[in-house]
C-alpha cells in the first residue's frame, strides 16, 4: 500500500499567513501540521512509504523541511509545476499526477495536508481493506447543521454504504462531513483518468466521490476523536490553541 499526501493547494483563505509559506508547514502546538499527519500514517504496517506532492511555489520550503524531518517510512517530494492559484492541477489532478509519476499499482491512502487530528488511521484502514474492492472515506460528525454547508457533505445507507454525496451543501440533509482521508483500491485508480477524461473539476475529492458513488459502491466510516479543518484563520487560530493546550497540560 502506498501513501499520498496532497499538499499542493494555495490556502488564499489564509492569507498572510499563507502567503509566503504552505499550509501543511505552518506551527501548531510546536511542529507543522504535516507532521501530525505523517505520526499517524507511519503507525501503519501496510504502508510502504509516502508521497508528498506539493506546488512549485513552496518546494524549496519542503524539501528543506524535509532535510531535517525523521521519518520511519521512506519519504518521496513530488513538484506539480504549479505557480499559482491559476495554474493548480487540483487535489484530483495532483492524484492522477502522483499515480502516473510514481508508476503506483497498489492500494493507496491519500490524506489532505490540511488535516489536523488525533485519530488512529488504522482502525479505518483495516476496515477499508476489508470493504476492497470498493472505496472508502473516513467521515467525521461535525454535529451542526449550519457548519456542515462549508464540508463535503455524505448520506449512508444501513450498510454504511455513501448514497448521497453533496460539496458544502446549501441544504445538508446530515453532518456527515468527508474529512480528507480515502483509500483507493488498485482496482478504482483508473477510475480517476476515466473521471477527468470527462471534464469534470479536478478540485474537491467530494466531486470524484459523488461520480464513484453513482457508478459503484462506496463505503464511509464514521470516526471519534478530534478534528480540524484549517480552511480559515479563525479555524486554525482554534486548532493551535486547541492543541497549545494539550502541549502544556
Amino acid at each position: 500500500m502506498k501513501s499520498l499526501i496532497l499538499a499542493a493547494g494555495y490556502a488564499t483563505r489564509l492569507y498572510p499567513l499563507t502567503q509566503s509559506k504552505p499550509k501543511p508547514l505552518l506551527d501548531i502546538g510546536g511542529k507543522p501540521v504535516l507532521e501530525y499527519i505523517l505520526g499517524h500514517i507511519e503507525k501503519i504496517d501496510g504502508v510502504d512509504d509516502a508521497t508528498l506532492v506539493v506546488n512549485h511555489k513552496f518546494y524549496s520550503q519542503f524539501e528543506k523541511w524535509k532535510k531535517s524531518y525523521r521519518s520511519s517510512k521512506p519519504l518521496v517530494l513530488l513538484d506539480d509545476g504549479s505557480t499559482h492559484e491559476g495554474n493548480r492541477l487540483g487535489a484530483i489532478g495532483d492524484m492522477r499526477f502522483t499515480i502516473r509519476e510514481r508508476k503506483v499499482r497498489s492500494d493507496l491512502l491519500v490524506v489532505a495536508g490540511d488535516n489536523l487530528f488525533d485519530i488512529d488511521l488504522r482502525p479505518f484502514v483495516q476496515s477499508a481493506q476489508k470493504k476492497s474492492p470498493f472505496s472508502s472515506v473516513m467521515l467525521y460528525d461535525v454535529k451542526d447543521f449550519s457548519l456542515a454547508r462549508q464540508y463535503g457533505i455524505v448520506g449512508l445507507d444501513g450498510e454504511s454504504r455513501i448514497v448521497s454525496f453533496e460539496e458544502k451543501p446549501e441544504h445538508p440533509q446530515s453532518t456527515l462531513s468527508a474529512m480528507g482521508v480515502y483509500y483507493f483500491p488498485k482496482e478504482v485508480l483508473g477510475q480517476i483518468d476515466t473521471y477527468l477524461q470527462g471534464g469534470s473539476p479536478q478540485d474537491a475529492p467530494g466531486f470524484f466521490l459523488r461520480w464513484l458513488s453513482q457508478k459503484e459502491t462506496v463505503y464511509g466510516y464514521p470516526s471519534t476523536g478530534t478534528w480540524y479543518d484549517i480552511g480559515d484563520l479563525a479555524s486554525y487560530q482554534k486548532a493551535a490553541g486547541a492543541f497549545k493546550k494539550e502541549v502544556n497540560t
